[in-house]
């Protein structure tokens, strides 16, 4: 579906490819974000479009000389990672699945929790050295974010086993930059915040307080915002080894294999890039880079498909699509809403958790996953279409 610009007077447009009404909470916040002075040519909305704090989750933000922290958020780096293995759909029996579900749960902390043992490849992470320069905020935090690296966090953070149309194995997982990422954002949003208020800029949303490009303050938050962008993509990385070793002991032996394809890309984010022949700072409030020939993740609910994308390159999107389904309603509404038999019902054949834990993650709190993938035909293409049979979540 082509994008459509939404009927808002505001000095940039926005573009939406959600085929959706926005209701009226959302298109105030599309109008706020827009109407900042800085905001590049059009805000893009992406098909999954729901509130977020500041800025829409699923919203790509083009800027000049400026960054919205909270428009990040403080879920810094957060993504997916996807690898396609040489095993194949009858190699895996139900036993075989429980096995590996135990083992998994028994390898990644998920939740508040983290690693017991740190592991040679987490203290080698090239990111420590630059631990001393980071926001003084975070300076006690050295020994966690450690100790998390190569954990898996919560809410809707997951790891998954899936097979494709074509009964080949995938892993696949969702993460960020666990507490170290929320920590450094948090300190860098008050910072935002306390300037806006010295300045008494009238904002149309106090979540909408901003950095300028060329100041100390801007300076240290994008160093920050990389490092935390990092610290995600390799904390990824290190779960994805863990999982693949478990698979291997199971359906290869031990035996190291090696992957198809591998995809690791963030959906919580900020980079500079030229759109329109310009070089501007890019926000991905939910929403994953598709440049033409880049791979991404489109995960739906846990009870549903998800897809392995390549980008088209869409300029109108900031070369961008969405980061999943997108929640249909809030955690709140979703457990007053739906019971464990519902959730029972709805994951019917997949290896996971079926208790009230995670009833806000059923798969009806979310947007139908085809829809979403309808809406935004041209930003990316389906590269391969996967159905879970093992879900942890966080």
């Amino acid at each position: 579906m082509p994008h459509e610009p939404l009927n808002i007077t505001t000095p940039a447009p926005v573009l939406s490819w959600a085929s959706h009404g926005l209701g009226h909470a959302e298109t105030q916040m599309a109008k706020n974000v827009a109407s900042l002075p800085f905001v590049f040519k059009h805000v893009a909305l992406m098909p999954d479009v729901h509130l977020g704090k500041g800025a829409l989750v699923g919203s790509v933000i083009a800027t000049q000389d400026a960054i919205i922290p909270a428009a990040v958020g403080v879920d810094i780096g957060c993504g997916m990672c996807a690898l396609q293995t040489p095993f194949r759909a009858d190699q895996l029996e139900s036993k075989t699945l429980k096995k590996i579900r135990r083992e998994l749960e028994a390898a990644i902390p998920v939740g508040f929790s983290e690693n017991k043992d740190i592991e040679k490849e987490v203290y080698n992470w090239r990111g420590w050295s630059q631990f001393k320069d980071l926001h003084g905020g975070v300076q006690h935090l050295e020994t966690k974010a450690l100790r998390q690296m190569g954990s898996l966090g919560g809410g809707n953070h997951f790891i998954e086993l899936c097979l494709d149309t074509e009964d080949q194995v995938w892993l696949m997982l969702h993460s960020g930059s666990r507490n170290i990422g929320n920590m450094l954002a948090q300190n860098h949003i008050r910072t935002a915040r306390d300037l806006a208020k010295l300045a008494e800029l009238r904002l149309p949303d106090p979540d909408l307080a901003y950095f300028v490009a060329g100041t100390p303050e801007f300076a240290a938050y994008w160093r920050d915002l990389q490092w935390a962008q990092d610290y995600a993509r390799y904390n990824r990385d290190v779960m994805m080894r863990r999982f693949q070793r478990i698979v291997e002991t199971h359906l290869a032996g031990g035996k190291a294999t090696k992957p198809r394809l591998m995809v690791n890309c963030h959906h919580n984010y900020a980079e500079r890039e030229t759109h329109y022949d310009q070089e501007v700072y890019v926000t991905r409030k939910g929403a994953v880079r598709a440049r033409s020939e880049d791979y991404g993740i489109i995960p739906g609910s846990m009870g549903a498909k998800s897809f392995i994308v390549r980008g088209k390159g869409n300029p109108e999107s900031y070369c961008s699509c969405s980061h999943g389904a997108g929640r249909l309603m809030s955690r709140s509404k979703a457990k007053q809403q739906f019971t464990v038999d519902d959730l029972v019902r709805q994951t019917e054949g997949i290896e996971c958790r079926k208790d009230s834990g995670v009833i806000d993650e059923i798969p009806a709190a979310y947007k139908p996953i085809e829809e979403v993938m309808a809406q935004q035909a041209d930003l990316v293409e389906v590269v391969a279409t996967l159905k879970q049979v093992l879900c942890v979540k966080g």
